[in-house]
């Protein structure tokens, strides 16, 4: 990351965009304090992220971070309802007001009645849904969600995006949403286009989804010429 400047406001959605290498990863592994900044600042609810020791660096990350994987990570010994009450259990607390937390989490992804399943019963959609109660069941200051969509068909994705926007409406769940695919991103309210450590560009929606894509579809073409032009010229 070089020059990269940019701050994500409680309830926002926005997606983060760019070629292989281009700092995406990076930025999560940053905002999650799993890599250390050589300089600068990270500021989440005025936290300095980059001055946290280990303890504390662990303590944030199950206080105020939820994660989202592409590839769901979720506890095959655990069934549905204790793999969502994972990050209560670390906290040390896990009561009947826990488990009614969880059990709403689930209801409102989709999954009310599955709670006593394991995950090797579910879908690959329905296992994409129990991580995202999972990452929001403590009720995180941002959810970091890598690629949600990458391991899922076309039609799961869908509903996969659409519950990520339900959840941002009627919650205000902040959402960094990392991903390839612009219609994707087209479910953010803003996304940033990031090229080689720096931001390139930046969209604010505005108009209908359609629209919207398309003018992320040539920010991104934008980009890559750019990309291939500044290769031809070295």
């Amino acid at each position: 990351m070089a020059g990269l400047t940019f701050s994500v406001e409680a309830g926002d959605f926005t997606a983060v965009m760019g070629p292989s290498g281009s700092g995406k990863t990076t930025l999560l592994n940053l905002i999650a304090g799993l890599d250390r900044p050589t300089s600068g600042e990270i500021v989440v609810q005025g936290r300095h992220v980059e001055d946290l020791g280990e303890e504390e660096l662990s303590c944030y990350r199950r206080e105020m971070l939820g994660f989202v994987f592409q590839d769901f990570n979720l506890l095959s010994k655990l069934t549905v309802l204790e793999n969502v009450l994972l990050p209560l259990s670390l906290r040390g607390r896990v009561g009947p007001e826990e488990r009614r937390q969880a059990l709403d989490v689930l209801r409102r992804v989709g999954l009310k009645g599955k709670e006593d399943r394991f995950p090797y019963q579910l879908s690959g959609g329905e296992q994409q849904r129990v991580s995202i109660a999972r990452a929001l069941v403590h009720r995180p200051a941002l959810v970091l969600a890598d690629e949600p969509t990458g391991n899922l068909d076309t039609g799961t994705g869908r509903a996969i995006l659409e519950l990520f926007a339900e959840l941002n409406r009627e919650l205000g769940a902040t959402i960094l949403l990392v991903t390839h695919d612009p219609f994707a991103a087209s479910y953010g309210s803003r996304v940033l286009f990031l090229r080689d450590g720096r931001l390139y560009a930046e969209l604010r929606r505005g108009e209908d989804r359609g629209v919207y894509t398309q003018r992320i579809l040539d920010t991104l073409s934008a980009m890559e010429g750019a990309t291939v032009g500044g290769l031809k010229s070295e």
